[in-house]
């Protein structure tokens, strides 16, 4: 999905103005953005409605394929909170002056593979090779960004590749089909699907010390934070228990599998490599002066700016950590 009905400042401006010209109510139900094939804890508190409850109000889930169709639905006021939507999206929006804030960090994880299809012929040490051909990316999205850093680290001219937007469903049949030379994405089915038609450009190693790495935002629109100001952090206080109950004790990972839309082994392979933060460590070790948010949001601020979407000069207004302590 393309994102130029996000990404322009008018549209951006009317829903600025909208935010700022309603009335204060609080509201009497929750809409929540989030992930399938995207596993994590707090998805045991949906299930077991805990968020209802804390809450005070029903909390009603929606999923997405991307987080550019977060904003999208954001902006559109169909969806209050977005949770675990991608770094990159977020900056997007942000950087076409939509009215959305980064209230938390959901889930780091090892940045998003790209594969290159079996036959190609190409790895890592000849990836300029990519050049003149096909890729599948879910543009503005962690995949993108991933996509763009390990072409910039292999020194390839992404302005030479033909980038097609296609979300990780989609990316995988084009692989397996032979439509493109690469796909990049996210999702464990959607990838389980790429690697067994191909294999990752970039390992695990090679993006770390390229410093390639990736987390999910918990972002909220600017007019539900600013008129339920508790509900937003009974959210993050469900969430951060959540992840602290599941650190302990995993017996319910069928819960978070079966929800997820994925198989148990799916699951505990997948959140083998994520780290859910405590609200603690996301303000001690996160968004502290040289965390890894306060560097990061800079770095990909700067990937996806364009002459009509500028980097922010500071991203700290568009970021509030207050519903965390």
């Amino acid at each position: 999905m393309r994102t130029s009905s996000i990404v322009k400042r008018s549209c951006a401006a009317a829903a600025m103005t909208a935010v700022l010209s309603a009335p204060v109510h609080a509201a009497d139900q929750v809409n929540v953005a989030y992930f399938l094939e995207w596993a994590t804890p707090n998805q045991i508190a949906k299930v077991e409605k805990v968020f209802d409850d804390t809450m005070g109000v029903p909390v009603n889930w929606t999923n997405f394929d991307a987080g550019t169709q977060m904003t999208e639905a954001m902006l559109a006021g169909d969806i209050d909170i977005s949770y675990s939507q991608g770094l990159a999206p977020f900056i997007n929006a942000v950087n076409a002056s939509a009215p959305i804030k980064l209230v938390a960090i959901a889930v780091q994880y090892p940045a998003n593979d790209c594969v290159v299809r079996n036959g190609e012929g190409i790895d890592k040490t000849n990836a300029s090779e990519l050049e003149g051909k096909a890729v599948a990316v879910p543009l503005a999205t962690m995949a993108d960004y991933s996509f763009r850093m390990m072409m910039r680290e292999l020194d390839v001219d992404v302005s030479k590749i033909n980038v097609i937007d296609q979300v990780p469903a989609d990316a995988a049949v084009s692989l397996a089909d032979g439509n493109v030379a690469m796909a990049c994405g996210f999702g464990a089915d959607s990838m389980a699907k790429m690697y067994e038609a191909g294999t990752p450009l970039m390992s695990p190693e090679d993006k770390e010390a390229a410093g390639i790495i990736s987390f999910d935002v918990v972002s909220v629109t600017e007019k539900f934070a600013q008129e339920n100001p508790e509900l937003v952090r009974s959210f993050l206080e469900v969430t951060d228990k959540a992840n602290a109950d599941f650190a302990t004790d995993q017996s319910k990972i069928e819960v978070i599998a079966k929800d997820a839309g994925l198989s148990v082994e799916a699951t505990k392979a997948q959140m083998a490599g994520f780290v859910f933060p405590s609200n603690e460590d996301q303000l001690t070790s996160y968004f502290n002066d040289g965390g890894l948010a306060s560097v990061a949001i800079g770095i990909v601020g700067g990937a996806f700016a364009t002459p009509e979407n500028p980097a922010l000069e500071d991203y700290s207004a568009v970021i509030d950590t207050s519903f965390l302590k």
